[in-house]
């Protein structure tokens, strides 16, 4: 999964859910050098962005029925060689822009003008190039990003869903 983000991992924040906190986990990210972060219980607003992101992506692409443990690999390829290039390279979304009040409130704005990628967004940042992986270069990601169009890549997306539902379909139906 490290070997999806091009740029290096500073931080890891999880929920307190035992598939996050264990000692394989944290011994990678000890031997990684990255902080561990985890949200406090029955505190759900420590987790806005995962969960937003859960109904935003994960849910809207793969539903809400269970899906057997024998058929994660199938769903962890999915991911990997479909929905993460989809949501990273053709899929806008909005990032706030953040406006302090008189009072010194904080207000989030979300003007249309700052709709990109999440590619597009790490490209703007000050120094981005500075943040990527040894050996990953904005020319490789450029290029992983036009080999398709947005429309193609949702199609390619929407495609390959359909066969992976089929694949798991039958692998229910299968007798053990």
């Amino acid at each position: 999964m490290l070997d999806g983000f091009p740029f290096v991992i500073l931080g890891f924040h999880a929920d307190n859910g035992s598939e996050y906190i264990n000692y394989q986990v944290a011994a990678m990210l000890n031997k990684l050098r990255v902080e561990f972060t985890k949200s406090r219980p029955r505190h759900s607003n420590d987790n806005a962005l995962a969960e937003s992101k859960n109904g935003a992506v994960v849910r809207k692409h793969l539903g809400y029925a269970h899906i057997p443990q024998y058929c994660a690999s199938l769903v962890n390829a999915f991911c990997a060689d479909f929905l993460n290039p989809y949501v990273n390279f053709h899929r806008p979304c909005f990032f706030p822009e953040t406006i302090t009040d008189a009072k010194g409130k904080e207000h989030k704005r979300y003007r249309y003008e700052e709709m990109k990628t999440p590619y597009e967004k790490l490209k703007s940042l000050t120094d981005a190039s500075q943040n990527l992986k040894p050996g990953v270069t904005f020319e490789l990601l450029d290029a992983e990003a036009s080999k398709m169009s947005d429309n193609d890549a949702a199609l390619a997306l929407n495609n390959a869903r359909k066969k992976l539902f089929q694949a798991i379909s039958a692998a229910i139906k299968k007798p053990a």
